[in-house]
């Protein structure tokens, strides 16, 4: 039975069977039978079984294969016993489907062939349309129905961490281009950002209409900024992607870096501020204003001896104890080293430590 603090939050969107499931009852800053647990890139490159799946198929290939995300989103949830499973995809999908010249090279990441520089670059950013992406539609479909009772959580990028790619042409490491240009051409940047917010929101709307029951807005890259300019010119834009989706499920804000600037996260509108591993979750609370949070044991942690990654885990509920609400999750993605059964064992201490029998 779910035991709450206050009454339970229904999510317009959600199917009544999983209203009362751990991870949107936390969400909601309610007390669930126990604290939810899932890990961002859990569908991914530490699972064999993923390897395997993905051996000779190009990642955005493999992005538009229902058949494939649809069993890559399944697999940890098989292997973990996640909470929620996370939509396999990648944040560039949206802007590859509306005609955006650009590959995910191994090794590298995201390239675009043209840089959006000019005002005239911005007319090849079109509205995304649902039929742009049907082949996501056909897999959250497909996932909806063999999850059951585990939450189908869908993401998109953030509109800042979007430009960063089109504006710098690849990853980057000081982001320079994208601050000249949003300090140098407020309404250039201005124009740009209003238009990937409404392909990331235009993104995230296609999978809750197709039956995610959570999403997850990644700003990769915001902690490169301080608060002031984020707050000026970035926030705007990923409240209004957020505000898309208001009350039909819970939303999740999550960047890399961004200890300095969860207040104005938590301020964009979303029910969950993601904390990376570098600020405790007892400090972030106040930092988030009372909101519920996620994370954050730091990703490199799962490499060591288990004594010391069940003591980590001990000391993240411990630090998360009085928070109105707790989603367990690492401080960034798991990486590649990792072995799938310390995952699977986090899991199984979350549940054991958390559960509404536990001591």
């Amino acid at each position: 039975m779910t035991v709450r603090t206050a009454a339970p939050v229904r999510w317009t969107a959600v199917q009544e069977h999983l209203q009362d499931s751990p991870l949107l009852v936390a969400a909601g800053g309610g007390r669930p039978e126990r604290t939810p647990v899932w890990f961002m890139r859990q569908a991914g490159r530490s699972l064999p079984e993923y390897l395997a799946v993905r051996e000779g198929v190009p990642m955005l290939e493999s992005c538009a294969r229902p058949d494939l995300v649809t069993e890559i989103t399944l697999q940890p949830v098989r292997r973990y016993g996640v909470d929620a499973a996370i939509f396999y995809s990648d944040i560039v999908v949206p802007l590859k489907a509306v005609g955006v010249d650009l590959d995910i090279k191994p090794g590298v990441g995201p390239v675009i062939a043209d840089p959006v520089r000019t005002a005239a670059d911005l007319q090849r950013l079109r509205p995304l349309e649902p039929g742009d992406v049907a082949y996501v539609t056909e897999a959250v479909r497909s996932l909806v129905g063999e999850l059951g009772s585990t939450p189908l959580i869908g993401f998109a990028g953030a509109p800042f961490t979007l430009a960063t790619y089109l504006v710098e042409g690849g990853p980057s490491k000081e982001h320079a281009r994208t601050k000249a240009l949003m300090l140098g051409e407020p309404e250039l940047w201005a124009g740009l950002m209003s238009r990937l917010a409404a392909i990331s929101a235009a993104f995230l709307r296609v999978q809750v209409d197709a039956g995610a029951s959570a999403v997850q807005l990644f700003d990769s890259w915001a902690g490169v900024l301080p608060r002031r300019l984020y707050e000026e010119h970035v926030a705007p834009w990923s409240a209004q992607v957020l505000g898309a989706l208001e009350g039909r499920v819970p939303r999740i804000t999550f960047g890399v870096g961004t200890g300095e600037l969860l207040g104005s996260m938590a301020a964009t509108g979303a029910e969950v501020v993601g904390v990376d591993f570098r600020v405790p979750l007892d400090e972030a609370a106040r930092r988030a204003a009372g909101k519920p949070l996620q994370g954050n044991l730091d990703p490199a942690v799962l490499l060591a001896p288990w004594p010391v990654v069940e003591r980590e885990v001990l000391r993240v509920l411990d630090e998360a104890r009085d928070l109105p609400g707790h989603v367990f999750n690492l401080g960034h993605g798991v990486l590649p080293a990792s072995d799938p059964d310390v995952l699977r064992r986090v899991v199984e201490l979350v549940h054991e430590r958390t559960g509404t029998t536990a001591g």
